[in-house]
C-alpha cells in the first residue's frame, strides 16, 4: 500500500509514475471509508484526487503556494501532507478538519471554508512574492461553482490586471452543491465541448493565457500540464474536466445530495442513521410550495443551497419559476431580493447563517436603508451552537450582527406553529424586511399556539407565570428554560418563563413589569453573549433594582465541538443556571 507509506510531498514526487493510479485508488478509497464513518464532502473531494496527486508531483509546498478555494476538497491533499493516518485509522478520523488548517500544518496557507476566496488570497501572495523578489510558484485551485460568487470574479480581474506569475486551476465538474447556476456556466460548457478552443473564452477576455485538460482525471496528463506551466511568468488558467463523486457510484448518481454525506453504509450508500422524517427544511418547503399556488408573487430564492429551504430539484421543477437559485452569491441575493420587494414581489429567500454574514453591507445598504419599500423575508438557517461545528462554519454571530441592522425585524420562533405563523406574517408584513432564525433543534410541536393579537413587530409571550426570578429563554433554549423552571420549582422558587420572540428587540414595557415583580432576571440564547440578545436586556434594565444574569455562547472561533460541552462551559445546564439562580437568590 502506497499511501500508508506516505508522510510528505516528497515520497509523492519519489514515486515512479506506474505507480500513482493505484496511489490514487487508495485515496479514493479512503475518503469513501473515512466519510461513511464520519461523515464528509464526499462528491468534491473524489473529483480532485489525481488533481492532488499532480500538484504535489510538480510543486514543492510549502515554498510553492497552492490555496485551495472553500478548501472542502482538501482530502487528498491532506493525505499527501503527512496526514494520511486521520483517513486510513478509524481511530483517528477526527484528528484534522474537513478544511484547510494552518494550525495543522504548514501546507495549509490559510483557515478557510467560504467560497471563491483563493485567487484572491493567491493575488496577496503573489505581490508579496514579487516584492521581496522571491521566485515560488502561486497556484490558486477554483471549483466552477465558486466563480458564481463575485470575489470569484474580482480575485481573477485583479490576478489578470497585476500581470505576474499565477496558476488559476479551474476544476470544472459541472456542478456547484446543487447545479450550477449563472451565465458563467454557458461559457463553461461551450469551452468544454470545443475541447478548450471556443472563440468565446471568459478567461482570455480577463487577459489570462488559457489551457484546456478534458480528462482531469488522468493523473499523467495533469502532471505534464501543471509542469508545462510550473515557473510561468504570467497569469494562467487551467482549466480541468472532472466528475464530482467520481469513483463512487451513488454519489455520482446524485451528486447533489452526496456533496456533503452524513455516516453511510459502503455497500449500500444508505445513512447509518435514518434522518428524521419532518425537519424544519421540509416543513419550509412544503410550506412555501403550497402558498405559491395562491400567491403568484411569492419567489423562493437561493444561493446554492435549495436543500436547507426543502426544496429538492422535484420541488423545484414544480415551483418553475417561483424558485431561483442565484448560485453561490449570497452577496447578489440580498441584493436581488430587495430589489424584488420593491416592485412588488413576495420574496424569501433562505441561506445559512455563516454565509449570510458575507453579504453584510448588502443587508445594511441595500435592504435595510431600503426598509420602507422592501419587505423581503429572510429565512436564517444554522444560526445555533447545534449548527455546523467547524471553526469555518459557525453560524451563531447572527444576533449582534442582525441587530446592528436598522428596520430589520429578527424572530427566534420556539416551535413548528410558531415558526409557520411568523412566516405567514412576514409574507404579509409591509413595514419592512423580517429575518427567522430557524429552529435548528429537533421539531417541537405547541398545538395551543396562537398568533400575538398586535402580531411579531412587538411584544414577547409568557410561558409560564411566576415570581422571584424570571428566565427569558430565546428560540431553541425555549425547553431548556421549561427545565430549569421545574428544577427550580423543587427548590420552592417560581419562576416566571418568558418565550421573547425577538431575537434583537427588547420589550421593555414586559421588562419593567418583570423588574417590578422579580429580584433576578436570567436570558439564555442560543448566540454569542457579546452584543446578543442578553446584553440588550441587559442595557434595558440598567437603572431598575434587579440582579441581570445572562447566558451566551463566547465571541470564538471554536472548532469541531461537541455543542452540549460547548453550552456547559459557558453555564448553560439546567443545574448550572439552577444554582446560580438559588445563589443569586440567597436561597
Amino acid at each position: 500500500m502506497y499511501l500508508e507509506r506516505i508522510s510528505s510531498p516528497e515520497d509523492v514526487r519519489a514515486l515512479p509514475s506506474s505507480a500513482l493510479p493505484a496511489l490514487c485508488e487508495e485515496i479514493r478509497r479512503a475518503i469513501i471509508e473515512s466519510s461513511a464513518a464520519v461523515g464528509g464532502h464526499m462528491g468534491s473531494n473524489l473529483a480532485v484526487v489525481e488533481l492532488a496527486v499532480a500538484l504535489h508531483r510538480v510543486f514543492e509546498t510549502p515554498r510553492d503556494k497552492i490555496v485551495f478555494d472553500v478548501s472542502h476538497q482538501t482530502y487528498a491533499h491532506k493525505m499527501l501532507t503527512g496526514r494520511a493516518q486521520a483517513f486510513l485509522d478509524p481511530a483517528r478520523y477526527e484528528d484534522v478538519s474537513g478544511f484547510a488548517s494552518p494550525a495543522e500544518s504548514e501546507h495549509d496557507l490559510f483557515a478557510m471554508g467560504h467560497t471563491s476566496t483563493s485567487v484572491s488570497l493567491a493575488c496577496g501572495l503573489v505581490t508579496a512574492r514579487d516584492l521581496a523578489g522571491e521566485s515560488y510558484d502561486v497556484v490558486a485551485v477554483i471549483g466552477d461553482g465558486s466563480l458564481s460568487g463575485g470575489l470569484a470574479f474580482e480575485g481573477l480581474d485583479n490576478a489578470a490586471a497585476l500581470g505576474s506569475g499565477i496558476i488559476v486551476v479551474v476544476n470544472d465538474n459541472e456542478w456547484s452543491i446543487a447545479p450550477n447556476h449563472g451565465g458563467i456556466y454557458r461559457n463553461l460548457a461551450e469551452l468544454r465541448e470545443t475541447g478548450g478552443r471556443a472563440e468565446c473564452n471568459v478567461f482570455r477576455a480577463l487577459g489570462f493565457d488559457y489551457r484546456y485538460l478534458e480528462n482531469g482525471h488522468d493523473v499523467a496528463a495533469l502532471e505534464g500540464a501543471l509542469a508545462e506551466l510550473r515557473g510561468c511568468d504570467r497569469p494562467v488558467v487551467l482549466h480541468v474536466h472532472t466528475q464530482k463523486g467520481r469513483g463512487y457510484a451513488p454519489a455520482l448518481a446524485d451528486p447533489e445530495s452526496w456533496h456533503h454525506a452524513t455516516p453511510f453504509d459502503v455497500e449500500s450508500g444508505l445513512p447509518a442513521v435514518p434522518g428524521a422524517s419532518v425537519d424544519y427544511a421540509r416543513i419550509t418547503g412544503e410550506y412555501l410550495l403550497g402558498r405559491m399556488a395562491d400567491d403568484p408573487r411569492l419567489v423562493a430564492v437561493s444561493a446554492a443551497t435549495p436543500y436547507i429551504m426543502g426544496f429538492t430539484p422535484e420541488m423545484r421543477e414544480r415551483a418553475g419559476s417561483h424558485f431561483v437559485d442565484v448560485g453561490i452569491a449570497e452577496e447578489h441575493a440580498v441584493t436581488y431580493v430587495t430589489g424584488l420587494a420593491h416592485s412588488g414581489a413576495h420574496p424569501v429567500l433562505g441561506v445559512y447563517a455563516t454565509f449570510l454574514q458575507r453579504a453584510y453591507d448588502e443587508l445594511w445598504h441595500d435592504l435595510c436603508l431600503n426598509a420602507d419599500v422592501a419587505p423581503a423575508t429572510i429565512l436564517v438557517f444554522g444560526a445555533s451552537a447545534y449548527g455546523t461545528t467547524d471553526a469555518t462554519h459557525l453560524g451563531f454571530f447572527d444576533i449582534p450582527m442582525l441587530g446592528a441592522m436598522p428596520g430589520l425585524t429578527y424572530l427566534a420562533p420556539t416551535c413548528r406553529e410558531e415558526y409557520l405563523d411568523m412566516l405567514s406574517w412576514a409574507l404579509a408584513y409591509e413595514n419592512g424586511p423580517v429575518a427567522i432564525r430557524v429552529p435548528v433543534a429537533d421539531v417541537v410541536s405547541r398545538p395551543d399556539f396562537e398568533r400575538p393579537a398586535g402580531g411579531y413587530a412587538r411584544g414577547w409571550e409568557v410561558v409560564r407565570q411566576g415570581c422571584d426570578v424570571a428566565l427569558l429563554a430565546l428560540g431553541d433554549l425555549l425547553p431548556l428554560g421549561e427545565k430549569i423552571a421545574d428544577a427550580l420549582a423543587e427548590h420552592g422558587v417560581r419562576a416566571t418563563l418568558v418565550n421573547p420572540r425577538l431575537a434583537t428587540t427588547a420589550d421593555e414595557d414586559l421588562l419593567g413589569r418583570l423588574s417590578a415583580g422579580h429580584r433576578v432576571i436570567v436570558t439564555l440564547e442560543d448566540g454569542i453573549l457579546e452584543g446578543g440578545f442578553g446584553e440588550r436586556v441587559a442595557r434595558a434594565l440598567a437603572c431598575d433594582d434587579v440582579h441581570v444574569r445572562c447566558y451566551g455562547l463566547p465571541r470564538a472561533f471554536v472548532d469541531r465541538y461537541q455543542p452540549d460541552e460547548l453550552l456547559a462551559s459557558c453555564g448553560m445546564t439546567v443545574e448550572g443556571v439552577t444554582a446560580d439562580v438559588l445563589d443569586l437568590l440567597g436561597a
